[in-house]
Order: structure tokens, then C-alpha cells, then sequence
């Protein structure tokens, strides 16, 4: 995998769902999951990465002479609630599929996981949601199922005490996964899209700028991750003189997608199309792949046949202040 980092100085802005007022920290989702079958191939896959969007059109193949029914899945990126006051996590939204240009209507699986193992009922037993308003639930639980959360590991006294009173904070991380099943029919192709918005992380300056930063262990597998090499770095660098001493931190926008779920079919990915597009032709990109080719002033692709991906996929957008 060699490296490719990308950018042009010219005007224009990134505009994305990552907050500016701290650092967020991504969520990498990925595409469809089918249930293993031996019977579809996928034929092509035509993706687009984006701060703002991430959108795939899969083109599957039922090779068999009878209809094949499975179930189709969008796994959620794990959400761990007991990092939550510790530090702002972007998480994918606004997902929506499409089998043949109509809309299909996803069912959702939720579990609650701690070390582990799956605690999903005993939640359920207590009227204890797994998402959304939860605490004001746990705050009305009895000493005695105050105990048995605590016992189980999902939850731990705000205040340190013995949880018997007082607020008490998830420690379950939920694992979700939006579903539904598909007829493939037999010996024909079935355009299935999807879409949504990734789960972008960013930052108010990027630690790039320090040269201290780059030397460090975690700077240089910073660097590594993003295949940010010699070229990239000095575009940080005279985007930081540009914007003065005083003012040199520059901000910083992270989408992951994680796509070695594309290597588990019976068969390599006939065609891949992968499009990059950095938002304004002021950013600078950097992300890890052979063969990108920049086919206008924000946008780079990269193509594959007969592909088998190894690795996932990791941007890094710098903009200008």
C-alpha cells in the first residue's frame, strides 16, 4: 500500500458535521453485510467518502437458478456510554437503503455489551433503555436492582459510594445493527444503494502543525494511519505560516470506513470504484491507497477489479482557518 497525500492552495472551506469547539472523536461505520452465502457475488461496488456523506451503489448477482432470500445488514460502529463524559463521539446518522431506486424500510437490532457479554435482558427486565434518555430510569431504580446493575458491571456510582443512592453512570457499550431481509432473484442482478451521514471527528487545530508531535510515538503512528507523508506535512506547515504564529492551529476533519467486510465474499469484488472528495480545493487530504487519480479539484479516485480490500479506510482533511 503505498501512500498518496493530496492537496491544492486555492480558496473555499471544508463544510461538515464535525464540531469545531474541541475534539470529536470518529466513529468508522462501513457498507451492507450480507449473511454468508455462496450463491451472490457482488459484481461492483461504487463508493463515496466524504465529511459530509458517505453514499454506495452495489451491484449484486444471484449466480444460482432459484431465488435466494437473506438478511441484509448495516452494523453500527460499537457505542460505548461509559466514554461518554470523557469525550465528544461522532457516530454515523441519517441512513437510508434503496433495493431497484425504492426505499426499504430497515428493521433494528439492539444489544447491551459489557465485557463482552451480552446484557440486553436484564436492561430490558428493569425498563432500563439502552440509548437515549436512560438515566432517569436508572435514577428511579430500588436498592435491589440498583445492586444487580452494579453486580453485573453496567453502571457505577457517580459519586463513588455504593451506588445505593445517587446518580448512577452506563458502563454498556451498545451494539447495533439496522436489518432487513432480501429476495436476490435467481440469475439476475439486484442494485442495492445506501447512504448516510458519517460519524466525522474533528478537532480545532490539528497536533500536526508540532513538529514534537510528529516525532512522537503516537504522532508517528498518527502519521502512519493516515499515510500523511513529506508533501502533506509541508502543505500543514505553510497553511500554518500563512495563518500567523499566533493563529496556527488549523482544523482537522477524520472519516473512516471500514471496508475489509468487503472481503468476505465467495468471490473478489468484480469492479471497485472508490471517489475521495476533501470539500474545498483549499484542503489537504491524505489517506492511505495505490493509484488515486484526481479526476476533478476536491475529488480523487481510485479503481480495483477482482479485489479483495485488506484494510480499512482512514481520511484526514486539514483546512485553512
Amino acid at each position: 500500500m503505498t501512500k498518496i497525500a493530496l492537496f491544492l492552495a486555492t480558496a473555499g472551506l471544508l463544510t461538515g458535521p464535525a464540531r469545531a469547539n474541541d475534539s470529536t472523536a470518529e466513529r468508522a461505520a462501513g457498507g451492507l453485510v450480507l449473511t454468508r452465502t455462496d450463491a451472490i457475488d457482488m459484481v461492483s461496488e461504487d463508493l463515496f467518502v466524504s465529511a459530509g456523506l458517505v453514499k454506495v451503489r452495489y451491484v449484486f448477482r444471484n449466480r444460482t437458478a432459484a431465488d435466494v432470500r437473506t438478511t441484509v445488514a448495516f452494523p453500527m460502529p460499537d457505542d460505548d456510554l461509559a466514554q461518554r463524559d470523557y469525550a465528544d463521539v461522532a457516530v454515523p446518522t441519517e441512513f437510508a437503503t434503496f433495493v431497484g431506486g425504492k426505499t426499504v424500510k430497515m428493521s433494528v437490532e439492539r444489544k447491551a455489551m459489557v465485557r463482552g457479554e451480552d446484557r440486553t435482558s436484564l436492561l430490558a427486565e428493569l425498563a432500563v433503555p439502552l440509548t437515549g434518555d436512560m438515566d432517569l430510569q436508572l435514577d428511579r431504580l430500588g436498592r435491589q436492582e440498583r445492586q444487580r446493575l452494579i453486580t453485573a458491571g453496567l453502571v457505577v456510582p457517580e459519586d463513588g459510594g455504593d451506588g445505593m443512592a445517587g446518580h448512577l453512570e452506563p458502563l454498556w457499550t451498545v451494539r447495533e445493527t439496522w436489518h432487513w431481509d432480501q429476495v436476490f432473484p435467481a440469475g439476475r442482478d439486484l442494485i442495492v444503494e445506501h447512504r448516510y451521514v458519517p460519524g466525522t471527528g474533528g478537532s480545532v487545530g490539528t497536533d500536526l502543525v508540532a513538529s514534537s508531535y510528529r516525532r512522537s510515538g503516537q504522532g508517528k503512528a498518527y502519521v502512519a494511519r493516515y499515510c500523511a507523508d513529506a508533501r502533506f506535512l509541508a502543505g500543514v506547515a505553510r497553511l500554518a505560516e500563512h495563518a500567523g504564529a499566533a493563529s496556527a492551529a488549523l482544523p482537522e476533519y477524520r472519516v473512516g470506513y471500514v471496508l475489509k467486510t468487503g472481503a468476505n465474499w465467495r468471490a473478489p469484488i468484480g469492479s471497485f470504484r472508490l471517489v475521495v472528495d476533501k470539500g474545498a480545493a483549499a484542503n489537504l487530504i491524505s489517506f492511505c491507497a495505490d493509484g488515486v487519480r484526481k479526476i476533478s479539484p476536491t475529488q480523487f479516485e481510485v479503481r480495483r477489479t477482482n479485489w479483495r480490500p485488506d484494510r480499512d479506510l482512514y481520511v484526514l482533511i486539514v483546512t485553512p482557518r
